[in-house]
């Protein structure tokens, strides 16, 4: 079955489920990317921060030389790095992340976060000689209007959007812009469902991209509390994976989609990659997704207060 499409405020399709790449590099991306497109995913999720982009490049070119796909076939995501926000360095990231994919345009950019930081060379989240974080005083609404709208402008980008914004910084880009954000990527599962977000976007027009849609278990340890809840593990999820016949993360991914969240669960798996796609053929009740909605503890899994 081939995966839906959802239309962002744009009239712009993009596929309401792909495959996400953080922390998987060299062989093991390559082999999650050729899995992915094999099974029939469409969307390959990536940034400059992830390191990956061209290894990503590389499979994709494969598969072009081959005649096994066209560049109007699949979908890219990459993120503008926190110490490129300055309006003149926006371009500069965005091509360098355009040379390692190997292609002229990104199907979707985003501002991977809200806050700007200085490069001092002293960390991949800068700090000072003084070891207090390089922050920037540079309003995210100028690198919106005068970096990310450019891109498009230039054809470098079809769409564009945020990640980790919330509503208040999502309304101060609104105000200023030409072109609409199309998304907001951020953490949203069973545990930290995003209603208020969600409903916030759906306002607005703009769509939420759920990044640790399964609850995240391979998360760095940076992340990792020992008295986190396992999503997967959960008796409401587990009894409807009973029902379908399906696994806990088929419906944690049905349970999104059907909210019209779009997903990009990580795996370098083949059988998971495919298992993860396997999503759009039942239907949850309206009652079974009141069940998954009552579970909500706004739980964050990536919030780190180490």
């Amino acid at each position: 079955m081939a995966i839906p499409m959802v239309t962002f405020n744009n009239g712009n399709k993009f596929p309401i489920l792909g495959l996400g790449t953080l922390a998987a590099t060299t062989d093991e991306c390559k082999n999650a990317v050729r899995a992915a497109l094999d099974a029939g995913y469409r969307h390959i999720d990536t940034a400059y921060a992830y390191g990956n982009e061209a290894d990503i490049g590389e499979v994709l070119q494969e598969y072009m030389k081959a005649g096994k796909l066209k560049r109007s076939d699949f979908f890219v995501t990459t993120k503008l790095w926190l110490t490129y926000h300055q309006p003149d360095r926006v371009l500069e990231c965005l091509n360098l992340s355009l040379s390692k994919l190997k292609l002229d345009y990104v199907d979707l950019f985003l501002m991977h976060t809200p806050c700007a930081f200085e490069e001092t060379g002293n960390g991949f989240i800068p700090v000072r000689a003084d070891g207090k974080p390089a922050f920037l005083n540079l309003p995210p609404e100028e690198t919106w209007t005068k970096g990310m709208e450019k891109a498009v402008k230039l054809g470098k980008a079809k769409n564009i959007g945020v990640s980790n914004f919330t509503c208040d910084q999502i309304d101060r880009i609104f105000k200023v812009a030409t072109i609409k954000p199309v998304t907001n990527q951020v953490e949203c599962h069973a545990y930290f469902n995003q209603a208020d977000m969600h409903r916030f976007c759906q306002q607005r027009g703009i769509l939420i991209t759920s990044y640790g849609s399964l609850g995240s278990p391979g998360r760095a340890p940076a992340f990792r509390k020992d008295t986190d809840p396992v999503l997967m593990d959960d008796p409401v999820i587990t009894k409807l994976a009973e029902k379908y016949k399906k696994s806990p993360g088929q419906i944690l991914l049905r349970n999104l989609t059907q909210r019209n969240i779009l997903v990009i669960p990580k795996s370098t798996n083949p059988a998971r990659i495919k298992q993860n796609m396997k999503v759009f053929d039942f239907k949850l009740t309206d009652g079974e997704m009141k069940q998954i909605e009552g579970i909500n503890t706004n739980h964050r899994l990536f919030f780190n207060d180490k």
